[in-house]
């Protein structure tokens, strides 16, 4: 077994010693999670990569960790945890300009979007995937890896136990479901 899934099964039950000892081997990949969703988001809001690593794990810490088993899954659940704080942030900012629709974009464009703009598709986005997350779990895990782990296809294969050839049609028809999604709904 190995050191972190060993770590997490210690820490869901009880052992917060173990929660110390996983934190500085699962900081470095956390961090990269982390500055794969703030890449394109430094100018528009104060998040820092570890003040988002630290919001996520309190989210986190507060949940019930009976699902967690592996760090396979612990990862996925701090990816989504982090993508949960970038979207209340995007909705508190949305808030203060009421008024605005949220402009729809691709996908794959939504780096190039200006960041004025990008509370609106970060919001848009995670409708979509919550939407498609509902016929489509296995797929939704895909874009989460992909797109805001920033795993490769082999990394992600390899993560989800898929062949190679698997995750590359997810990944090409998850984007074309949520391009179709953003680009024709009424949001």
């Amino acid at each position: 077994m190995h050191e972190i899934t060993e770590l997490l099964l210690a820490w869901k039950s009880g052992d917060m010693e173990a929660f110390d000892r996983l934190k500085p081997l699962v900081d470095p990949q956390l961090k990269r999670i982390a500055r794969n969703y703030l890449r394109d988001e430094r100018a528009r809001n104060n998040l820092k990569t570890t003040t988002l690593v630290h919001e996520a794990l309190i989210r986190l810490i507060k949940e019930n960790l009976a699902a967690l088993r592996d760090r396979k899954q612990f990862y996925a659940f701090v990816a989504r945890r982090m993508r949960q704080v970038l979207t209340d942030e995007a909705r508190k900012q949305r808030a203060a300009k009421r008024g605005n629709r949220p402009q729809q974009v691709d996908l794959l464009e939504a780096h190039d979007v200006p960041a004025k703009s990008k509370s609106k598709e970060i919001i848009m986005l995670d409708e979509a995937l919550a939407e498609f997350a509902k016929q489509y779990k296995r797929q939704a895990e895909v874009v989460e890896y992909r797109f805001f782990i920033g795993l490769s296809i082999n990394e992600t294969a390899e993560v989800m136990g898929l062949a190679p050839r698997t995750v590359e049609r997810d990944w090409e028809f998850a984007q074309a479901w949520l391009k179709r999604y953003m680009t024709t709904s009424d949001q």
